[in-house]
């Protein structure tokens, strides 16, 4: 059986696709430069960084806390599918779990702290049968 869901079966990640394509983008921004950061040995000293990490990162969680409480879930489950931790056949389980997760209201925190957070975001998405490269920005 096919983690897949079947074409006609159209879910509803509760957030919209361009949304999801912005947080995707801020949080692997937000992982480059903190890559960046643990290699900054290897950089010119000459050339100041154009970019302050922190603040990226803050207006990532920014993002995610504009999101309401059902949005927030939808992230946190996505998320879970994308780095494998539960398949689409389980969104609504998922979700739900999600919701519980987030009772404190600490999406943003739990998912920037999480490495590739917007590689897992993104993987959850695709699991969809959705592409976040092809969402225009």
């Amino acid at each position: 059986m096919s983690d897949r869901p079947d074409p006609d079966d159209e879910v509803d990640l509760v957030v919209s696709l361009t949304t999801l394509a912005g947080i995707i983008d801020a949080a692997r921004g937000v992982g480059e430069l903190e890559e960046e950061a643990t290699n900054e040995d290897v950089q010119d000293p000459e050339v100041p960084d154009e970019i302050d990490p922190d603040a990226m990162a803050d207006t990532l969680k920014g993002l995610i806390n504009e999101l309401n409480e059902d949005e927030q879930a939808a992230l946190i489950a996505l998320t879970w599918i994308g780095r494998g931790d539960y398949d689409t056949s389980e969104w609504e389980e998922t979700l739900r779990l999600a919701k519980e997760r987030n009772e404190d209201g600490s999406a943003a925190e739990y998912l920037t702290n999480m490495e590739l957070f917007g590689d897992y975001l993104s993987e959850g998405v695709a699991a969809f049968g959705y592409s976040i490269e092809e969402v225009a920005r």
